[in-house]
C-alpha cells in the first residue's frame, strides 16, 4: 500500500509507478467522468498526464440509469466534453449493448452460508448477485487502472475505488438496475449488491486491475450530484495506490477518521448513516482483500 501527500500529476505517477506491475496490453481507466460542470472534480491535469504516460490505453466509462444526459451514449459524450475528459478516446463500454459478468466466488461463499446457517449469516437476507450486466465492450482490454476520486455518496456512504467498479462498470440500462433492484433502496442488501458486482470485474481482470484513490475534494456528495454538489468541509490528504481493493478503500477510510474532528464529522455522517462501512466488511466477507496493510509513504 503505497501513500503520498503530493496532490498533484507528479504525484499521481508515482503512486502508478508502485502499482503497476500486471498492468500490460490495451489498458482501460476507469474513473468517474461526472455530471455537468460538477464543482469537486479532480483536476484534469491529474488523470491527462497520466494517461499520456500509459500505452495503449483510454478512458472507459458507463451509461447511468437514473435520470441524466450521461443516461444515453450520445448526451454522455457531451457531457464528457463539457467536463474535459475529451483529451483522449473515452469508451463507453454499454454503447452497443451488454454481457454478463459471473461471479462464482460469490454463488459458491452464499451457498455455503446458507447450508451452514446457525442464525448469524454475514449478510443480508434478500437479493443477491450471481453474475452482473457490464457493457460489452469490456471485452476489449487486457487490464483495468481504477483511477477514484474519494468522497462520498448518497446511497454507498462513500464512494471509493469498489463503488468505481461495482456501480460504475454495470452497464445503465441493465446491471445497475440489477443492483439498485426497483425503487432506489439503500441499505446492506444494495451494498451487498454493489460488492458483489465489484467482484465480478475484479475477478475479470485478475491479475490485471490496480486501483488509486485521490483524497481530494473530499465532498459529502458524489461527483454525480454535478453543479449541487456540497462544497467539502474536509481538507484534501493524499492519494492512496495499491493492487488489492480492500486494502485501498480502508486505508482511505482510515485516514479520513483521523483526521480531526471538525474536518471529518460531515463526511463521517454521511458514512456511517448509510452503513458505508458494510463495504468494507462484505469485502471482507467475500475475501476480495485484506483490511491490514503496511502504509508505505513515498
Amino acid at each position: 500500500m503505497y501513500f503520498t501527500r503530493d496532490l498533484s500529476p507528479e504525484g499521481v505517477q508515482k503512486i502508478y509507478q508502485q502499482i503497476n506491475q500486471g498492468i500490460t496490453g490495451k489498458v482501460g481507466i476507469k474513473l468517474h467522468t461526472g455530471e455537468p460542470h460538477g464543482p469537486n472534480l479532480l483536476p484534469i491535469e491529474y488523470i491527462k498526464n497520466l494517461q499520456s504516460k500509459i500505452p495503449h490505453s483510454n478512458i472507459v466509462e458507463s451509461n447511468v440509469l437514473y435520470k441524466s444526459p450521461r443516461r444515453e451514449t450520445k448526451t454522455h459524450r457531451e457531457t464528457i466534453k463539457i467536463n474535459g475528459f475529451d483529451f483522449c478516446p473515452v469508451d463507453i463500454l454499454d454503447e452497443d449493448g451488454d454481457v454478463m459478468l459471473p461471479m462464482p466466488a460469490v454463488q459458491a461463499f452464499l451457498d455455503k452460508q446458507l447450508d451452514n446457517y446457525s442464525g448469524n449469516c454475514p449478510f443480508e437476507r434478500g437479493i443477491h448477485l450471481h453474475e452482473i450486466a457490464v457493457g460489452k465492450h469490456v471485452q476489449k482490454y487486457d487490464s483495468l487502472l481504477v483511477y477514484t476520486h474519494f468522497k462520498g455518496h448518497t446511497s454507498g456512504g462513500f464512494g471509493g475505488s469498489l463503488k468505481n467498479i461495482g456501480i460504475g462498470m454495470a452497464s445503465g440500462k441493465v446491471g445497475k438496475r440489477m443492483i439498485h433492484g426497483e425503487g432506489w433502496s439503500r441499505g446492506k442488501g444494495f451494498l451487498e449488491r454493489m460488492v458483489e458486482s465489484g467482484d465480478a470485474t475484479v475477478e475479470h481482470f485478475k491479475g490485471h486491475i490496480t486501483y488509486i484513490n485521490v483524497l481530494k475534494n473530499i465532498s459529502v456528495d458524489c461527483d454525480c450530484a454535478g453543479a449541487n454538489g456540497a462544497k467539502p468541509t474536509c481538507d484534501d490528504i493524499g492519494i492512496i495506490g495499491s493492487t488489492d481493493i480492500l486494502a485501498a478503500d480502508q486505508a482511505c477510510i482510515d485516514l479520513i477518521y483521523q483526521m480531526p474532528a471538525d474536518q471529518r464529522h460531515d463526511i463521517v455522517e454521511r458514512i456511517e448513516s448509510r452503513f458505508g462501512l458494510h463495504q468494507l466488511e462484505y469485502m471482507e466477507a467475500l475475501g476480495m482483500g485484506s483490511r491490514e496493510y503496511n502504509l508505505i509513504e513515498i
